[in-house]
């Protein structure tokens, strides 16, 4: 195992944090596998995940099992740590600027990122394409020069995870069961990532609106894509998802414990790890899509009582929550349009009109436009 500290702009006089990476395999030929955790900051179950995770990767790489190299960020997020403000942990934006720390990452253009291979391109080559395009990636992120502490950590994220094969980005939600977001592309590869991990809701989404994290790697690839003369072949796209490992208050030994073996059988079955892959699970769920599942909003300000719990499986016309108003006595029950899993909701129990409450999972695609929340 090799440790890494990347040292970030400092923004404030006397101020200095670090990027922390742990590689295992490097040098290694074959696959590389990319893996951070909470770059939302307060999503502490992804980081006690990501420890876990650590603590196998370095038994198997003593072990000598290591067939391809992995890199691990357990801490994606330095800075967000830091902020906490009257006793509130303020980690899922950064508080200088305002921006989510998880949406519209800088990727470089696709048109300049054609225009620098040029006259390289292989016409009966893929897996050449993939390897100029990805180092042209490297090259222009690594001429790229950011102004303060918030751009010089998405570089330095970009730069760790833009030329591996899988990128896994580590989550959780508010309250939620398991569940996973990953792109049409990627879901052949990402299922038995799935499958281990239990997840009971899938959501795909070939771009969510939000540039975040995981969908920019493949997002650039069919932007390049798209440029290409249709003589030139270019391999699949980076295969990338988000995890998102259930709520925030689910940090325990046991869901990390789970959670981390998981994505070793993963890593095995992908033959990034040597060893035999446990037999897969079943699917607890197909996947849907992710402008299929339905956003529940309050309308009317009060008492939240949720009368679902997270996993529930629903059907159309469920009671989900009621909203009481203890002014007036007023009781308003919010009920399901899907046939569908309650993958997530808010933690909060009292709420004003119009907030979102919580997602159900829906077969059919209805919503265009930004499909993920702020």
């Amino acid at each position: 195992m090799h440790v890494q500290r990347t040292p970030l702009v400092s923004t404030t006089l006397g101020t200095t944090r670090d990027l922390v990476s742990f590689h295992f395999g490097a040098g290694r030929a074959g696959q590389k596998i990319y893996i951070q955790a909470s770059l939302h900051a307060d999503e502490t179950p992804a980081m006690l995940t990501a420890w876990r995770l650590k603590q196998r990767l370095i038994e198997l790489d003593a072990a000598g099992r290591m067939r391809g190299e992995v890199v691990l960020v357990p801490v994606a997020n330095p800075i967000g740590l830091s902020q906490h403000v009257l006793g509130q942990f303020i980690g899922r934006f950064e508080a200088n600027s305002g921006q989510n720390f998880n949406r519209q990452f800088p990727m470089p253009a696709a048109k300049a990122l054609v225009e620098r291979v040029g006259s390289r391109w292989c016409r009966d080559d893929a897996a050449y394409n993939t390897r100029l395009l990805r180092a042209a990636v490297c090259e222009m992120l690594g001429e790229t020069t950011p102004r303060n502490e918030f751009e010089s950590l998405r570089l330095a994220l970009l730069k760790h995870a833009s030329d591996a094969d899988v990128v896994l980005d580590l989550h959780c939600s508010l309250e939620a069961t398991m569940h996973l977001y990953t792109s049409p592309a990627s879901w052949p590869a990402i299922e038995p990532l799935a499958r281990y991990l239990g997840a009971n809701g899938v959501l795909l989404a070939t771009d969510s609106g939000g540039q975040s994290f995981d969908e920019i790697h493949a997002l650039l690839w069919n932007e390049v894509r798209a440029l290409l003369p249709d003589d030139v072949p270019l391999g699949a796209p980076n295969i990338a998802a988000t995890l998102e490992h259930r709520g925030q208050r689910d940090v325990d030994y046991e869901h990390a414990d789970g959670d981390a073996e998981a994505i070793v059988s993963f890593l095995i079955a992908r033959g990034v790890i040597e060893g035999e892959a446990p037999e897969m699970p079943a699917l607890d769920r197909s996947a849907t899509p992710l402008a299929g599942s339905e956003q529940l909003i309050a309308p009317v300000s009060g008492i939240v009582i949720y009368r679902a719990e997270v996993g529930a499986v629903l059907k159309a016309g469920d009671a989900v929550f009621d909203i009481v108003d203890p002014l007036t006595d007023a009781v308003t029950t919010i009920a399901t349009k899907n046939d569908g899993v309650f993958y997530m909701r808010r933690a909060t129990r009292f709420v004003y009109a119009g907030a979102p409450m919580g997602r159900v999972t829906g077969a059919k695609a209805f919503r265009t436009g930004v499909l993920i929340g702020a």
